[in-house]
């Protein structure tokens, strides 16, 4: 464990505020968790600490006097309303009226800490980009200078000091940033222009920029990064799923856009043809949510995880700590659930002495329960017992596969990769192609289950062969019987008939009803209550 060392140079920071202001945050006596002061005109003076909470410093309001006090102590404001102290780290923000006025201070304390990059410093000295991201005053800053002085040691680093927040006010870096070169930037609005410069004249191994805040900084920083060098920045934002919604920054973790899949792809992923997608390789590669001061979240691969997030199941980060004695603790996240649905089978084709449908071991292996899920788990014992089965269907469309094993109670789980799956389900027509996809399973000794068309009533019907049940109470010769019943009722109607009622049926065999009709372009509405709930169908 490294030992952390605090250097603040408070007594700077004192000397420019009034007297009484001063002595009352020197008598508050809690200076290492002092945030900033704030001065606005007509109210009483504040101090801010690090857990939130908020002390008044005197009851008698700030004055003008007081206000240009402080400002005749500090150097210039620049056009970001920012000024600091000499050699020092601390910020002074002002706040002005509309003439131009200041009537409001927040002095900030800026403070070197020594060691707090332990926690992360294996990922900052990978050589991937990282990116810190966090609320204001969660310490971003404090562990960006201390990156640059740690990378500073071996190779060459030039930080981009918008504000001279990273390295102190003045023409000499503070010596909390160590070898490390600091390039100043004069208008903040240019600061992009620098971050170019920087590797166009500097010819630096890594580049250190702080708050990275508008869309020309976002493309200069991919810039940076497509010419080989390692980029450590910051940005604000809780989280990355606010970083990926942000229109301004959404390009600094691969951006998101509106993608058109084809009809093959959208049944294979069960979704609609119009899904989110990356639109482009993430300018960072590591993403560290900055929780608070002593917890982290490590997105550790942010391609993979903004890939999943966009596709609904969002891989859980490594979370990383450090407990009261100031050891590093890190939790591994644990393996992703499956994100399947209640799954789904249709005619199967097996090779001869192949294994059963759960493996290679003739009996289905158990799934943990936390595993499956919510509809699975929610059925409880109406499952009968029967062992969870993983499918991977290729090509059939997942909502009436989960809609049929959902109506049969069985714990037939879909899973999104082949990998993971006992068996796999697919149409004739995938499988007289021969799809790749369709080999591997072969290859694998894995069963395949081929459905004649992508219908509930196939899903239906060998599901109850898998499980060896009958589909809610119908048997095959008896969804015969419904299917040459209900053909007989379309073909009355397409030669002329209005429309024909059938009799009574249960839902399952209704749906089948509609379908028929439906294939037939014809119209189909449901009357009555049950149990004498019955179809009608009429013609376009």
């Amino acid at each position: 464990m490294i030992q952390r060392r605090i250097t603040d140079d408070l007594d700077a920071l004192l000397g420019i505020l009034p007297q009484a202001i001063a002595k009352a945050v020197s008598a508050a006596n809690n200076s290492d968790n002092l945030l900033e002061v704030i001065l606005d005109l007509g109210r009483v003076p504040t101090a801010r600490f690090t857990n939130d909470e908020e002390l008044v410093l005197n009851d008698v309001e700030v004055d003008h006097e007081q206000i240009e006090y402080v400002v005749e102590r500090v150097g210039d404001f620049d056009a970001d309303n920012r000024a600091g102290l000499e050699r020092t780290l601390h910020r002074i923000a002002a706040i002005r009226n509309r003439r131009g006025h200041i009537v409001g201070l927040t002095c900030r304390v800026g403070r070197a800490v020594y060691g707090t990059l332990d926690i992360i410093q294996d990922l900052i000295e990978s050589g991937y980009s990282v990116l810190l991201l966090g609320r204001p005053g969660v310490g971003k800053t404090t562990m960006l200078r201390e990156a640059a002085r740690i990378l500073a040691e071996n190779k060459r680093v030039v930080i981009v000091d918008t504000s001279n927040e990273i390295g102190g006010d003045g023409d000499v870096p503070h010596p909390a940033v160590g070898k490390a070169r600091r390039m100043q930037v004069a208008t903040p609005s240019l600061q992009h222009e620098v971050m170019i410069e920087a590797v166009e004249n500097h010819n630096p191994q890594v580049i250190v920029i702080d708050e990275i805040g508008r869309e020309l900084e976002a493309a200069a920083a991919r810039t940076i990064a497509e010419r080989g060098v390692q980029l450590i920045g910051t940005a604000h934002g809780n989280s990355l799923e606010n970083l990926l919604l942000n229109p301004t920054l959404s390009d600094l973790v691969g951006g998101i856009e509106s993608v058109t899949l084809s009809d093959e792809e959208a049944r294979r992923r069960g979704t609609q043809k119009t899904v989110l997608e990356r639109r482009s390789p993430p300018t960072f590669d590591v993403l560290i949510e900055i929780q608070s001061r002593d917890r982290l979240a490590v997105h550790s691969d942010v391609a993979a995880a903004v890939d999943s997030l966009l596709r609904g199941y969002p891989l859980p980060p490594e979370l990383r700590s450090r407990n009261e004695k100031g050891e590093v603790i890190i939790e591994k996240p644990a393996p992703p659930p499956m994100m399947g649905r209640p799954g789904s089978q249709g005619l199967r084709r097996r090779r001869e002495g192949e294994p059963t449908p759960s493996g290679s071991r003739g009996e289905p292996r158990s799934v943990s329960q936390e595993f499956l899920p919510e509809e699975v788990r929610s059925r409880g014992s109406d499952t009968n017992g029967l062992h969870p089965i993983r499918i991977y269907p290729y090509g059939v469309a997942r909502n009436r596969l989960s809609q049929a094993a959902k109506r049969l109670r069985v714990p037939a789980v879909i899973v999104n990769e082949i990998a993971e799956a006992d068996a796999l389900v697919t149409l004739r027509t995938y499988y007289r192609k021969r799809q790749r996809t369709v080999m591997d399973a072969e290859q694998r000794g894995m069963p395949i289950y081929v459905l004649r068309s992508n219908t509930v009533n196939q899903m239906a019907q060998f599901l109850s062969d898998l499980f060896n049940l009958t589909t809610e109470g119908v048997e095959e010769s008896d969804t015969d019987s419904v299917i040459r019943s209900t053909q007989s009722a379309i073909d009355a109607v397409l030669n002329g008939e209005d429309w024909i009622e059938l009799p009574p049926a249960s839902s399952y065999v209704r749906r089948l009803q509609h379908q028929m009709a439906r294939q037939a372009n014809l119209v189909s509405h449901s009357y009555g209550k049950e149990p004498f709930r019955r179809v009608r169908i009429f013609r376009q």
